[in-house]
């Protein structure tokens, strides 16, 4: 008998059993659509940060604590670095040393949280974000160093109902005032709120003191080299732009371990569903398979027909899982969007099959007991059951 003769049977001996069928495939169906909705979420995620940090954000950033020692934004580099690194800018052709304080602010409300980001006034949001333009209001300005004013993102302003002069108090003592909204388009810049360095630092009580520097090159492409020569002539940790993104891509695999692992919890329960129900049809049906081997199919047909039962059972959820995920990942982007304007979530050709490759895995060892079983049943005790 040929390949699409074993199919037709293997899927004439799951419809028989539509209920039973239908319940085990939803089985597989939630269990891989919970595999794909997170381990979308590590490629969304790792998407957005290629995207927003590839273009924007200085070539070079200066800080105490490295990326790899679990970089704090606590304001602790001096700022007097900043003369440092200056000095040695004929050396290493350097444009331009911006220092920069950042703090991240949260609340029980998602929509509450943003980071505050100030640099000297003088300077402007330009010199770490060349792309940002104010759509209403200015940009910060030199006369701005010591005054209480910000510049926010489109969508910190939509979350935060702000507009121009609108107060945003920083914490209970300190407050600044709306001089201009920017342009939507960057998901990074768009949730942030700017700001002079002076009134940052007033606010977090940390005068002369920075969360790191920002240094803009003449050539990029030296960035690796200069990082290099000021982390060696500094003591100071100085991590360029590819390096940012390696350790994100790490930490995101990191992450994509985790969920695979916490997914692979119900991948388990569905295997063990499906291994149920192959193993209860092989007991239904031990009649059929003895009236198989009497007419001359061998052994391993029979094992065939049970395996490829199960292999098409688990395609089945399979395909449904990655269809249901597609949805799951659709909300989860709706709320993202809403959120912080960034699609968190992101279903790739590789998570597709991946997906279906796991289900595929899943029906095969979920198969193979009962498989056997099926293979071995004497013909004379099978015929003899009722």
């Amino acid at each position: 008998m040929n390949l699409p003769d074993l199919w037709t049977l293997a899927w004439r001996g799951l419809i028989r059993r539509p209920v039973r069928t239908f319940l085990t495939a939803l089985g597989i169906t939630v269990a891989v659509a919970s595999m794909v909705v997170f381990l979308s979420l590590g490629e969304g995620i790792r998407k957005v940060f290629v995207e927003q940090m590839s273009g924007i954000g200085p070539d070079i950033q200066v800080s105490l604590t490295g990326l790899t020692q679990g970089m704090s934004l606590i304001p602790n580099v001096p700022q007097s670095l900043v003369g440092d690194i200056e000095k040695l800018g004929p050396e290493l052709g350097i444009e331009a040393v911006t220092p920069v304080m950042m703090t991240v602010r949260g609340g029980l409300d998602p929509k509450q949280g943003v980071v505050l980001y100030s640099m000297p006034a003088q300077s402007g949001i330009q010199a770490v974000f060349p792309s940002a333009k104010a759509a209403e209001g200015r940009d910060l300005q030199p006369a701005d160093a010591q005054q209480n004013v910000a510049v926010i993102g489109a969508k910190a302003a939509q979350n935060l109902h702000l507009g121009l002069g609108s107060k945003l108090n920083i914490n209970r003592r300190n407050s600044v005032h709306v001089v201009g909204i920017l342009q939507a388009g960057s998901g990074l810049v768009d949730n942030m709120v700017f700001m002079p360095l002076e009134v940052q630092q007033r606010a977090e009580g940390a005068p002369e003191r920075v969360s790191l520097i920002a240094v803009k090159l003449k050539d990029p492409r030296n960035a690796k080299a200069v990082a290099q020569v000021l982390s060696k002539k500094l003591n100071v940790e100085a991590q360029t732009q590819g390096d940012i993104l390696s350790f994100m891509d790490k930490t995101m695999k990191i992450s994509d371990a985790v969920r695979f692992g916490i997914s692979l919890i119900s991948l388990i329960v569905g295997g063990l569903a499906v291994a149920n129900t192959v193993m209860m049809g092989v007991f239904e049906r031990t009649r059929e398979f003895g009236t198989l081997r009497a007419l001359g199919a061998r052994p391993a047909f029979v094992r065939s027909l049970v395996l490829t039962e199960s292999l098409l059972l688990s395609l089945l959820g399979g395909v449904g899982g990655v269809l249901l995920g597609l949805l799951g990942i659709w909300a989860v982007n709706l709320y993202t969007r809403n959120l912080a304007d960034i699609n968190a979530a992101a279903l790739t050709p590789r998570l597709v099959l991946l997906a279906l490759a796991i289900s595929l895995l899943l029906g095969l060892l979920s198969g193979l007991l009962p498989a056997r079983n099926a293979s071995r049943l004497p013909i004379t005790e099978a015929l003899g059951r009722v």
